[in-house]
């Protein structure tokens, strides 16, 4: 197969898959680990992907979420990635720590695996987390009231207010998207006054973003990323991307997720 052939294919896999791996280039093209390599640093100069640690992703101009309806509790199968992340951020909790924690995936893996032996406050802003977190014996709810969205979830400025009432230890937070250039995003201006609230209430503000979210810029800024303290990734983050957050300051964990098939 020539070149362009295997560079059109490697797209076409892409555009399928959203991300591939430099050992599915190898089996598939039957080509050695540097031409595999060498083939997704050619397509990342022509700005057609993004390369990662073990391969690369879609290009993607703006970054979406989740469709209206669709919560946290939403999902088909649990990504490694995600659990990784999950479980890391659950590692940095103290006993008698108060927390905010995201109405996301993400946060939802945190809610439903909280540890037993630590007394802990939670804050929320989700009917769903709730639902979650009640089921908890060792947790004390404090649920952020307001207008709902079609998520169970409510920004608006009852909930900002109550914001602004408390201070937490901790708040564990995700969006759309985060770039070292851009910060956090999302696609509606309505939750930017929230998600400002709920930093400014936190001792510590911790990122919770798996690699599908980084690099990339949804259509609203929050804030820039260095009012992050710590971002919690996944060993997929490109080179480029880690190095420019620790220039902002920012401490990034990096947790290796459990994985299947053949690694390099």
């Amino acid at each position: 197969m020539f070149l362009e052939e295997r560079h059109k294919e490697i797209l076409r896999l892409l555009e399928e898959k959203g991300s591939i791996r430099t050992s599915d280039i190898q089996r598939k093209f039957s080509v050695g680990y540097d031409t595999a390599k060498r083939d997704l640093r050619l397509l990342e100069e022509q700005k057609l992907l993004k390369r990662t640690h073990g391969g690369a992703m879609a290009m993607k101009t703006v970054a979406f979420g989740k469709p209206a309806g669709v919560t946290c509790a939403n999902f088909s199968e649990i990504k490694p990635n995600y659990l990784a992340i999950a479980e890391q951020a659950l590692s940095m909790l103290s006993d008698r720590d108060v927390i905010f924690i995201t109405a996301a995936t993400v946060g939802y893996f945190m809610a439903q695996r909280l540890p037993e032996h630590l007394s802990l406050r939670v804050v929320t802003n989700s009917t769903v987390m709730a639902e979650e977190l009640r089921k908890k014996p060792n947790v004390s709810v404090i649920m952020l009231g307001g207008e709902m969205d079609a998520k169970g979830n409510c920004y608006d400025a009852f909930a900002v207010d109550m914001i602004r009432q408390l201070r937490f230890d901790k708040c564990f937070l995700t969006s759309a998207a985060i770039s070292p250039d851009f910060g956090l995003s999302i696609q509606k201006s309505g939750a930017i006054p929230f998600w400002n609230a709920v930093i400014d209430a936190s001792r510590q503000s911790i990122g919770l973003y798996p690699t599908e979210k980084i690099g990339f810029d949804s259509i609203v800024r929050i804030c820039p990323a260095s009012r992050l303290h710590t971002l919690i990734t996944d060993d997929e983050i490109a080179e480029g991307d880690l190095g420019a957050f620790e220039e902002l300051g920012i401490e990034v964990v990096v947790t290796t997720p459990e994985k299947n098939g053949d690694e390099e």
